[in-house]
């Protein structure tokens, strides 16, 4: 699995999305001090959960294919 990274600031899009309050803290003290914007910590967040689902999608793909592959020399 991905480890989570805080990133620098990178060009982005306006969006408007809401959040709960304690999301919003939770993600405000992680990124205090550093060289990062709310906006940048939540799509690093969303980049590394969407890798880390590929990658979990990839790997029931392979074992379904073990399966059927099983299946079929048995039977």
């Amino acid at each position: 699995m991905e480890r989570f990274r805080i990133p620098s600031i990178p060009p982005t899009t306006n969006k408007c999305i809401r959040f709960p309050n304690d999301v919003i803290e939770h993600v405000e003290k992680a990124i205090e001090g550093k060289n990062c914007t709310f906006t940048a910590f939540v799509v690093e967040a969303v980049r590394v959960a969407l890798k880390n689902n590929k990658g979990r999608n990839i790997k029931r793909q392979h074992l379904q294919e073990e399966c059927f592959k099983a299946s079929a020399i048995k039977g």
